[in-house]
């Protein structure tokens, strides 16, 4: 009984075992190299895959899926003899599984010496300056070289970039101080690019504020002038109406002789008011005018006893300045007045005893009394 059990579970186990060997899953994206006795049989495709036991042997798994391998950094020499770092990303693909297995022995390494070497050869015939800005060139060559190294050994390399250029510590110091003096002479370039420009705005509103001051110096003259013409155009006016109103004042009173002698005399003081008049000379006429004044006898030569002036106004024309002012009749009025009162002060002086028969200034349609008549009693 206990034979029968054991050898019921031995058989189970090479079931299974037999099994195991016969049924082999390959997963997705991933193909199977079967050897039979150490030679190449078949590839296993992905999915459920019977092979037959204790003859065939799944050697290898590969990946068909596309990869990135990341090489450390390697030394190469520059055309102007400077060496930099360069560390490299090459992602590929292996499109032939067969060929992956039994080409070369291992293409992670293949890829990455070819990789080292091609670079060196393409850095090689640049300088530095060359290498840091032609990273796109570099690129193209390398994964031109490594598509045509690795083709016939199933795999195909998409892409190869450049992670990495580190010049030496000396040249890094070098070109940190040409950027730094670069971007200095920029800054200094966009300031005085900033003070030309605000040195131009200011010169122009130097001159537009200049054009103005001038324009409003201008306009304000011109308008003072306007102002300053028809000022003195209105005090001519006003003058010429002065002028016009004593001349006509004047030949209404129809002054005679000795009115003219009492102005005379009157004048005479103010001849010898000046600081510097120390000596004066009294005219010889001046007995004359005091007789004439004294008595009315006597005549003074050259001045008419009696005035045949006109008894009515003579029309001077309008008197009304251009430019009308308020309040100008009344002032005219005061004025007429003002020298009415003084001709009637004037002839009340030269004949004290007489005086016309309303007590007022003679008007145009009284006649004075002669002077060479004898004073009324």
């Amino acid at each position: 009984m206990t034979a029968a059990l054991i050898m019921i579970l031995l058989s189970f186990l090479f079931v299974v075992v037999l099994l195991a060997k016969t049924v082999r899953i390959v997963p997705q994206a991933r193909a199977g190299i079967v050897e039979r006795f150490g030679k190449y049989k078949q590839t296993l495709p992905a999915g459920l895959n019977v092979v037959v036991p204790f003859v065939d042997r799944v050697r290898y798994i590969i990946d068909l899926r596309e990869q990135v391998v990341s090489f450390p950094p390697q030394p190469v020499i520059t055309e102007d003899n400077l060496v930099v770092s360069i560390d490299t990303v090459i992602y590929f693909q292996v499109t032939d599984p067969v060929a992956a297995t039994y080409e070369i022995a291992n293409y992670i390494q293949a890829i990455e010496q070819l990789t080292m070497t091609t670079l060196r050869n393409i850095v090689g015939g640049m300088d530095l300056e060359e290498t840091l800005t032609s990273r796109d060139s570099i690129n193209s060559g390398l994964r031109g070289v490594l598509d045509e190294a690795t083709g016939k050994w199933g795999i195909r390399v998409n892409r190869v970039e450049l992670k990495g250029i580190d010049p030496p510590p000396s040249i890094k110091d070098s070109m940190e101080k040409q950027m730094r003096a670069d971007r200095e002479k920029r800054a200094v370039i966009l300031t005085a690019e900033g003070q030309r420009q605000a040195a131009i705005l200011t010169a122009e509103g130097s001159k537009q504020s200049s054009i103005l001051n001038a324009q409003g110096a201008r306009e304000s003259q011109i308008l003072r002038a306007q102002a300053d013409r028809e000022s003195s155009i209105l005090r001519a006016q006003g003058e010429g109406q002065a002028i016009q109103t004593v001349f006509q004042a004047i030949h209404d009173g129809r002054p005679d002789q000795s009115l003219l002698a009492y102005q005379y005399l009157q004048m005479m003081p103010k001849i010898a008011e000046g600081d510097a008049n120390k000596v004066w000379i009294v005219p010889s006429e001046i007995g004359k005018a005091l007789e004439g004044l004294g008595s009315t006898m006597n005549d003074l030569k050259g001045i008419p006893q009696d005035v045949d002036g006109p008894r009515t106004r003579v029309d001077m024309g309008p008197t009304e300045p251009e430019a009308p002012s308020t309040g100008g009749d009344a002032e005219l009025a005061k004025t007429t007045a003002s020298v009415e009162q003084a001709i009637a002060a004037a002839e009340s002086a030269a004949h004290p005893g007489k005086a016309s028969p309303s007590g007022s200034v003679p008007t145009q349609d009284e006649p004075t009394a002669d002077p060479g008549a004898p004073p009324a009693s």
